[in-house]
């Protein structure tokens, strides 16, 4: 069975709580989503991050700025 979908997408906010190793963030259709993760010690860390303690806020602004859709 083959679907056909025409889609027409507007954003105008966007907040993503958390991005894992291994999860999927989609916007639309699509046909075939293939599981793929890696992960890599780019910095050549030796010990694990420290622990987020008290007194740190969370991000209030989005980290990659959303620009608006032009007309």
């Amino acid at each position: 069975m083959n679907f056909y979908i025409n889609q027409s997408i507007c954003i105008q906010n966007l907040r993503v709580g958390s991005i894992s190793n291994s999860s999927v963030f989609q916007i639309g259709s699509a046909g075939l989503i293939k599981p793929s993760s890696h992960l890599y010690n780019t910095g050549e860390f030796t010990e694990p991050a420290p622990q987020i303690g008290e007194g740190t806020s969370p991000i209030e602004a989005p980290a990659v700025p959303l620009s608006s859709p032009t007309s």
